[in-house]
């Protein structure tokens, strides 16, 4: 066994989108960090749909992008085509979606990592953790080398004794091409941790040349590109994006330089297409050969992303089924077939591409399959990720029962940002539910756990009318730039717009025209800032989208910031990390197991827990009270060392 000399402060295992973002987080808060994966040419790398937003992940990866995070910058470099999804609806639920060149985003990535000071970037299968009194202090890889660090954050996907399906087949991965780690389950279940079993699935690859796209509905990008990042000037400045300077220019500084769009000088479309009857009736005569249905898979599948399978079955009065065709990059023939996922037989799977329209000749270049692999409980987590039952010891991404790139990528930067955070001595981020998509997501999953993938939906929101992906910036651009993520040049043109904004709503409350003040003509349905008399010319429209929603949905922004402040008193009042919950008389025995389970940091929290009523939520406050314990602040536990240094 040889010790690796360098000493670390922070270890990231993995590096999908969570390890990526955890890296360069801890990287650029000044943290010696390594970045240990099991092949380094897999770096960022999209292992099913090369696509970055969509409904409700669109706000997490502008959020990440607010904070200091890698992900808007990457796509809005490696992307080909960007779309505006649910603009006919209310801007709350409005969302950003682009269609990346998934080499050129997974090559950034690399690069950006392997260049990035502070980050050492190494290939090495992790095979288990170190521990010494109760806390990890660095980990072992195959070949019995051992890195030595302050903290850990694991990051691994699906690669967790991952298990690949199609048909009977089976092949040890955790995707395709790439092997699985089948040694850190048992090292994790020694450092206390309760594993389960989940799957996931991915749809076949299709050769362009082989469609008939004339069958099918051509789908455009929205011009002009609604960019990922706040920070475009960014990416229009070599230096600052990291762009190499290689063939630069094409589309005459209309895009970003060195990006997709500047190489095509424009975008590609994605094409709509259908299933069949001939489809349905392929999947119904050989569902019997679906390692899902025949019970070989154990793990439980993404309740909202179901297989092709799923939805004959499921939705069995749909004639027809939505297919998007997408191409994965512009050097490449590929295409991603969305909304066709399975696991049935290669020879079947033939047949049932041939079945939909425009597909009737298509050559599968890559077939579909699914995936087992281990995750972790994540009700095992403080809300700074950080495990409970071993100190300095975080986990992000799939491991947490997640699907999703964006759900990874914001896990990922939280755990960074953590365990920098601890490595500093200094208190953890923990995002509420009411500053961000990111807080309800790890809010979600460390109260009431998951034993499905857990997707992110604008409707686990209480509060999307605040939680917006325009305003992401207001929101938390002032964290980012406080815990030393977002540089200052990010942060000054964050201040300029926040102030421009607040001039523009001043100026326009106190200028009157007919006896109506501008703000008040501009709250008419039928108005626009476009349109409204004495407007700002010089105004960004970054600047005039946050005035009009502020204008326009003003009554309802404030009933839901009132909402915000009536339960805010909850999540203030603190659980000590000492407190015994069996000594609370008259508490249900659901609710006492749980709440002993969970250990919730704040009664807001526990209210959340299900299983937990308000009634057993009224008894906790009396039984705290006498405790002498209700505090109107966090509770210490929330740092993830008072509860574990009470067990040890």
């Amino acid at each position: 066994m040889f010790v690796y000399p360098k000493p670390y402060d922070v270890i990231v295992v993995g590096a999908g989108h969570a390890g990526v973002e955890a890296a360069l987080a801890a990287a650029r808060m000044g943290c010696q960090t390594l970045l240990l994966t099991i092949n380094a040419d897999s770096i960022g790398q999209m292992s099913c749909n090369p696509a970055i937003g969509g409904l409700a992940k669109g706000h997490l990866a502008r959020e990440i992008d607010a904070l200091g995070g890698e992900m808007g910058k990457a796509t809005d470099l490696a992307g080909i085509q960007f779309r505006m999804l649910n603009t006919k609806r209310g801007p709350a639920v409005w969302a950003p979606r682009a269609q990346c060149d998934k080499k050129a985003y997974q090559f950034r990535l690399k690069w950006v990592c392997e260049s990035e000071p502070n980050l050492d970037v190494k290939q090495g299968q992790t095979s288990k953790l170190v521990f010494k009194d109760g806390a990890v202090i660095g980990v072992e890889t195959t070949l019995e080398v051992q890195y030595h660090a302050k903290t850990v954050v694991i990051t691994t996907g699906t690669f967790l004794r991952g298990l690949m399906h199609i048909g009977s087949n089976q092949q040890s991965g955790g995707r395709a091409g790439d092997a699985a780690a089948m040694n850190l389950s048992a090292s994790l279940k020694e450092a206390g941790l309760e594993l389960g079993r989940l799957k996931t699935g991915t749809p076949p690859r299709l050769l362009r040349k082989s469609i008939d796209f004339y069958k099918t509905e051509s789908q455009s990008g929205d011009e002009p590109v609604p960019y990922f990042t706040f920070w475009q000037d960014d990416l229009f400045h070599v230096e600052q994006s990291r762009t190499k300077p290689v063939g630069l220019s094409h589309s005459g500084g209309k895009y970003p330089p060195g990006s997709m769009l500047d190489r095509l000088n424009g975008q590609l479309p994605c094409h709509i297409t259908f299933t069949t009857d001939k489809t349905a009736e392929i999947i119904r005569k050989n569902l019997h050969k679906s390692p899902m249905y025949s019970g070989v898979i154990e793990g439980v599948g993404p309740r909202y992303c179901p297989s092709i399978e799923d939805k004959i079955v499921k939705f069995a009065d749909k004639e027809r089924h939505q297919i998007f065709l997408e191409p994965e990059g512009i050097e490449t023939d590929e295409f991603y077939v969305n909304g066709f996922s399975t696991c049935l037989p290669f020879d079947v799977q033939i047949e049932m591409v041939h079945s939909i329209i425009g597909c009737e000749h298509a050559e599968i270049m890559r077939p579909a399959y699914a995936v087992e692999y281990d995750f972790a409980f994540p009700t095992q987590l403080h809300p700074s990720l950080e495990t409970k039952c071993c100190r300095n010891l975080y986990l992000a991404g799939q491991i947490n029962g997640t699907s999703g790139y964006e759900e990874a990528g914001a896990q990922g930067l939280m755990a960074g940002i953590n365990a920098a955070r601890r490595v500093q001595s200094r208190d953890p981020l923990v995002l509420r539910r009411d500053q961000a998509y990111i807080g309800v997501l790890i809010d979600d999953l460390i109260t009431k756990g998951t034993i499905e993938p857990y997707r992110m939906f604008t409707s686990r929101a209480e509060y999307r009318l605040l939680l917006r992906q325009d305003n992401a910036d207001l929101r938390l651009s002032q964290i980012g730039h406080e815990i030393g993520l977002l540089p200052d040049r990010n942060y000054q043109k964050f201040t300029a717009k926040e102030q421009a904004i607040e001039n523009e709503l001043k100026r326009l409350s106190s200028i009157y025209c007919d006896s109506f003040s501008l703000a008040k003509i501009l709250s008419r349905p039928e108005n626009s800032y476009a349109n409204l008399p004495n407007r700002d010319e010089s105004l960004s429209p970054e600047v005039v989208l946050q005035v009009e929603i502020a204008v326009k949905y003003a009554g309802y922004i404030e009933r839901q910031e009132l909402e915000v402040q009536k339960f805010k008193n909850l999540e203030d009042k603190g659980i000590p990390a000492t407190f015994d919950f069996s000594t609370v008389p008259s508490l249900r025995h659901e609710a006492r197991q749980k709440l002993t389970k969970i250990r919730p940091a704040t009664i807001g929290q526990a209210a959340r827990i299900s299983g937990v009523s308000p009634a057993d939520i009224s008894i906790l406050l009396v039984s705290l009270k006498r405790w002498g314990a209700t505090q109107n602040q966090p509770a210490p536990a929330d740092c993830g060392s008072c509860l574990t240094d009470t067990e040890d």
